[in-house]
């Protein structure tokens, strides 16, 4: 829609409103079908379930899958934890996509401590690829000098540039773009305790549009755009890949939850799955609740961690008779994954919390496919199996 200035201050606060209100509006549309409304028109709303175009090929378990266009992996740290075993894990894989790449591999990820990575990066660079890297000042460059770290060090001795915000909030993206071809996201930090020892995910998809779309947020970030104040590109951020609905957030100059999140999960009809690291928003939690209330199916993981404190949504959501447990693994459930009536999985760096929402640089990318769907159910039921009941009588209902 072409931009027309506003004659006054009160007509350009109705254009600003209703704009957000159409780019709201849109996500939901896109993800859902159902046109609240009729803002996209009349008639039967188009049909956004998955179709079957990715077969999961070779994937007895959810550890390692792929289709014809993404892949997902999953930490393993029952089965898959030592590090000098890299070429296993989802080290491995990142490590390979480095080695394929050929023309660019621009990063936004917020620590960093594998050798092996930045071996590759640096073999990448030689061989004529661009490489620059974004990070967090204090978990990323400042980190660099402590034990075990050094990492981006080798990066800019060998060339490579890496940049850092300079804010109290964080830089805490987890993405690499490789050749603006590639997408790789998902909660996995690249560090020992991120692939070795928690709970986490990646999501890899073969996109050219949906690469424009992180190349975007990583070039506002290279040149020093951080947080609420950085450009919104909201409407433009919504694509289709082989059938399958593709939107992204990035916070914080757009709010997820508030956008996209809690609307998809109102719109629950038979389930909801959820594996949280910090899970403190209340409207978020009653919304799921509210859904539990009606009929759905909710069941979620909290790592236990700051699970039992004032600011978490355990209580409300056991209080209110959703079943939860609190995470088995000794190293930190890192998921942000929410699974929607087994089709809609909405994943990323974004944990559900008021920073992650108003303050720091996240990404969340939310996906209609049922493949997909069924390997972050499997990793839920991983999870939930090994996850214990809150003790009720530390987690009072009042």
């Amino acid at each position: 829609m072409p931009k027309r200035r506003a004659k006054s201050k009160a007509n350009a606060s109705a254009t600003l409103l209703a704009l957000v209100v159409v780019v709201v509006l849109g996500i939901f549309y896109a993800l859902t079908g159902r046109d609240p409304g009729g803002v996209f028109g009349a008639g039967t709303p188009t049909s956004f379930v998955a179709t079957q175009t990715s077969p999961v090929v070779n994937a007895p378990t959810s550890v390692n899958a792929s289709g014809a266009w993404w892949e997902v992996y999953f930490a393993d740290p029952v089965n898959i934890n030592d590090p000098s075993d890299w070429q296993s894990s989802i080290e491995g894989r990142l490590i390979e996509k480095i080695n394929a790449a050929k023309t660019s591999i621009h990063i936004a990820s917020f620590e960093f401590d594998l050798t092996p990575v930045a071996e590759a990066l640096i073999a990448a660079k030689r061989r004529g690829v661009d490489v620059r890297w974004v990070t967090d000042d204090e978990n990323g460059l400042e980190a660099d000098a402590e034990p075990g770290h050094g990492q981006f060090a080798m990066l800019q001795d060998a060339g490579i540039e890496v940049r850092s915000d300079t804010r109290s909030a964080l830089m805490h993206n987890k993405f690499w773009i490789f050749d603006g071809q590639i997408v790789w996201t998902g909660s996995t930090n690249i560090t020992e305790n991120g692939i070795f020892d928690q709970d986490n995910n990646t999501l890899v998809i073969q996109s050219p549009e949906l690469a424009v779309i992180y190349e975007r947020e990583f070039q506002e970030m290279w040149n020093g755009q951080y947080g609420p104040t950085s450009p919104s590109t909201l409407d433009q951020q919504i694509v289709t890949v082989n059938g399958s609905r593709i939107v992204v957030v990035f916070t914080s100059e757009d709010p997820a939850l508030e956008n996209a999140i809690v609307p998809i999960v109102k719109s629950a009809t038979r389930s909801i799955r959820f594996l949280t690291f910090s899970f403190t928003d209340f409207p978020l939690a009653d919304a799921m609740s509210q859904r539990s209330k009606s009929g759905v199916d909710v069941a979620g993981v909290f790592e236990k961690v700051g699970s039992e404190t004032e600011a978490s949504e355990l209580r409300t959501l056991m209080c209110r008779s959703v079943p939860v447990k609190q995470d088995g693994n000794s190293g930190f459930l890192h998921h942000k994954v929410i699974v929607v009536d087994e089709r809609i999985v909405i994943t990323g760096s974004m944990n559900y919390s008021t920073n992650a929402e108003e303050s720091n640089d996240e990404n969340v990318i939310i996906i209609d496919n049922a493949d997909i769907a069924r390997l972050y159910l499997q990793e839920f039921d991983r999870v939930w199996s090994l996850a214990s009941d809150p003790e009720i009588e530390t987690i009072a209902c009042g």
